[in-house]
């Protein structure tokens, strides 16, 4: 390879990564976190920084911290803020129905002079249908989007290309974008309804229209597992929602930059038969923040509310003995029920997470024990009462989906009854927390605060 094109593609790095520290993460463009992972049925784990120019006047540049959990099975994966399953009816082609937060809208809580009086524009969820397509030359795709949180009860209809350059430990996926929006949709983020209407804002309500946009998504190698994740997007929204009075009338710069460890087993294959993993626990609200529990400074419960957790979640194995420590990583996916005792109805809410376990001690050979840490997501059907009570004290936000930390200590309850056929099963106890990480992700409903449930449980391997 020339030296000419090795300092090119050094600039292009620097150039790329340097741009999104100035711009949204590939908000306009498909998922691109297709193929990120370097084999299926495996998981990644990392954290972004997303930044843009906002469209709305006078809010200048917004960040965002964007937790990225990565999960790529046969059929369901989990892309940071995407949830789908996928069938693959021809090697070269690929068909999605999925779940994807939409990063638009602000805060009444956030509002800048131009928006002031205005009531708030939630992100969205939306349901989505996509066909792909991948030749040689790259790949076309269709993406169609409906809004499932009846806020806006818009629809999108994406129609792209994206190409995969890859050179040594550089990958590059530029795209081209062409999307409709309904009338529903850029009304309900870039409209001015007649409340809302002043003097110097009058009353607007954007048609549909056509947006196109230009992206480059790159990931750069810095070893066997970790790898660097920058993105780039300008995006030219259609002449209805230029003309609008809150939005300013340029070319939208967003960009991403983050970092990803995956933990594909890029050196052995992985076995055949993958040993499933069961989790059944049991446990109560407490005031107690998580790091106090974590560190046994805390163990009181019910101290404001009497309410109750018991979940399910099943489980594998991604890692065992990473990097020849005693410390294995497993990926986890949970059903919990919330039982709020008369507080408020009853409702579940769904656990996404990776979680490393410690096993190293010096008395494991005896009895094995474990201390857990996992990170991940949590979606709940309602706001559970600890987080409603708490977030209402002050003044704070709430949200249905925050971050997931899970922390426990166990040990083996074969070990500790001489039954050699249960060594790895184990009883121990726990901390589920859900929080917003400080309120510095719109993800997470830029929500500050959460809840903490101490839990006993049993787990066991087949």
């Amino acid at each position: 390879m020339s030296a000419t094109f090795q300092k090119f593609k050094r600039v292009l790095i620097f150039g790329l990564l340097g741009a999104c520290g100035a711009g949204s993460a590939l908000a306009a463009g498909t998922d691109p976190f297709i193929d990120a992972l370097a084999e299926p049925e495996s998981a990644g784990i990392g954290l972004g920084s997303r930044i843009e120019r906002s469209p709305y006047l006078g809010e200048g540049t917004r960040g965002d911290l964007l937790p990225i959990y990565l999960y790529e099975g046969r059929r369901l994966y989990l892309h940071a803020y995407r949830l789908g399953m996928k069938f693959e009816p021809a090697q070269n082609q690929r068909i999605d129905v999925f779940l994807s937060h939409r990063f638009e809208g602000y805060t009444s809580a956030a509002l800048q002079a131009a928006l002031a009086g205005m009531g708030g524009r939630e992100p969205g969820l939306d349901a989505g249908l996509s066909y792909r397509y991948k030749g040689d030359l790259g790949a076309v795709y269709g993406e169609f989007l409906q809004d499932t949180l009846d806020a806006s009860h818009g629809r999108e209809l994406r129609l792209g290309y994206d190409a995969d350059w890859r050179s040594g430990a550089l990958r590059l996926q530029p795209q081209l974008m062409l999307a409709w929006r309904d009338s529903k949709l850029n009304n309900y983020y870039y409209g001015v309804q007649t409340a809302e209407a002043t003097g110097t804002r009058p009353a607007y309500s954007p048609g549909s229209g056509f947006n196109s946009s230009l992206g480059l998504f790159a990931t750069y190698d810095l070893g066997a597992h970790a790898r660097l994740l920058g993105g780039l997007t300008l995006t030219r929204w259609s002449s209805e929602v230029r003309r609008s009075p809150i939005v300013e009338n340029r070319i939208q710069v967003s960009g991403m930059l983050g970092v990803m460890y995956d933990l594909s087993n890029q050196h052995a294959p992985w076995p055949e038969h993958k040993p499933v993993i069961f989790r059944l626990l049991h446990g109560a609200s407490t005031d107690c923040n998580f790091i106090n529990v974590a560190t046994l400074r805390c163990a009181t419960t019910h101290t404001k509310d009497d309410t109750n957790i018991e979940a399910a979640e099943v489980g594998r194995t991604f890692v065992d003995q990473l990097y020849g420590l005693p410390v294995s990583i497993a990926g986890f996916v949970g059903l919990l029920r919330h039982r709020e005792r008369g507080f408020q109805p009853d409702f579940w809410q769904v656990n996404a997470y990776l979680k490393a376990y410690y096993y190293g001690f010096p008395w494991s050979e005896r009895v094995k024990t474990r201390v857990g840490f996992g990170t991940g997501l949590a979606h709940a059907n309602r706001i559970p009462m600890p987080e409603l009570l708490d977030q209402a004290r002050r003044g704070r936000g709430t949200s249905k989906l925050l971050n997931y930390l899970d922390a426990s200590v166990d040990a083996s309850l074969g070990d500790i009854i001489g039954a050699r056929a249960l060594r790895e099963t184990y009883l121990g106890v726990g901390v589920s927390h859900r929080s917003g990480i400080f309120g510095t992700s719109q993800l997470l409903g830029n929500v500050n605060g959460g809840s903490n449930y101490l839990y006993t449980y049993v787990e066991w391997t087949m």
